[in-house]
């Protein structure tokens, strides 16, 4: 094992503790820092950045599970769809070049970024919640007691709505590594009426073991590559998978201690930011490309009147 990358391990733990905290997934912080920051190709820093988010989920999905706030009933109906459109989406990556990968990322980072800077007041949810439970249903399909005594009673609406959605962002999250928790979040409590609780809950359940089958298909790509692509994915892992699984851990503390409206817009800032500098980087090197081939030009039907 090399430790040219010992310096991701704190780097890891703070996103992992940042990400927790403000419910996004990690790698939607860690495939840019990958790309931007240590210059690894697309498809690499996309699997890399899928493998570690698996890490920092488990710790999370351990969570929810002793708390007893997850619908697996609601889980697997969503699996169902996202677990096949994950494969799907990294078997695709493959053939999809660098640049448009890199492109499909910037364009959901500022989508993400959009997602948080219009996240609902907290009074907001409190306010939706209660509807929730004001309004179950007639017959109410599903009751859920946690492990804390709180009992939930709803019916799943738009379930096609859902599984949709669901596979839209389980495609994103097979190609560029993102989006499906994003996706998931939110929806759940405004179009498919579940209590927010069971609702962030059961979308770790569901993101947790869809990003784990897509890494699994990335990891099989790395093992077929061999050599130095697969040294470096074990390299980078062998310290941001501590990193995050300490990381994770911490997040649960600092969620409890900070302002969640503020760490909402100070995410969808930096999203913003993140995103301006990965399609940036593409026009930039793309405007260079064409320069150089209109330099050309100039020269061959320069060499032609001649």
């Amino acid at each position: 094992m090399s430790f040219d990358y010992w310096f991701m391990f704190p780097i890891a733990l703070l996103i992992a503790t940042i990400a927790m905290a403000s419910g996004v997934e990690g790698a939607t912080f860690f495939t840019p820092l990958f790309i931007i920051g240590l210059g690894l190709p697309t498809e690499v820093a996309v699997g890399t950045g899928l493998i570690t988010e698996v890490f920092g989920f488990s710790s999370g999905l351990y969570a929810y599970m002793r708390r007893g706030l997850i619908d697996y009933k609601l889980g697997q109906m969503l699996l169902l769809i996202t677990l096949p459109l994950a494969l799907v989406g990294t078997w695709a990556a493959k053939s999809i070049p660098s640049d448009v990968l890199k492109g499909i990322l910037g364009v959901g980072l500022f989508a993400i970024a959009t997602s948080f800077l219009r996240s609902p007041e907290p009074t907001d949810l409190k306010q939706l919640d209660a509807n929730i439970q004001a309004h179950p249903g007639k017959a109410p399909q599903t009751c859920l007691t946690s492990t804390a005594g709180d009992t939930f009673c709803y019916t799943v609406a738009n379930r096609t709505e859902g599984r949709l959605l669901s596979g839209i962002g389980a495609l994103f999250l097979g190609m560029v590594s993102t989006g499906l928790g994003e996706m998931n979040g939110y929806f759940l409590i405004q179009r498919c009426r579940v209590p927010s609780p069971v609702a962030v809950a059961t979308s770790v359940f569901v993101v947790a073991i869809t990003a784990l089958t897509a890494s699994i298909g990335h990891v099989v790509q790395f093992a077929q590559a061999g050599g130095e692509t697969l040294a470096t994915v074990l390299n980078l892992v062998a310290f941001t998978a501590p990193g995050v699984l300490i990381g994770a851990q911490l997040g649960s503390i600092v969620a409890s201690r900070l302002s969640q409206k503020l760490l909402e817009r100070s995410m969808g800032i930096l999203f913003i930011v993140v995103g301006a500098i990965v399609l940036g980087e593409i026009i930039l090197r793309h405007r260079a490309t064409a320069a150089a081939l209109i330099d050309q030009l100039a020269v061959l039907s320069g060499s032609v009147v001649l």
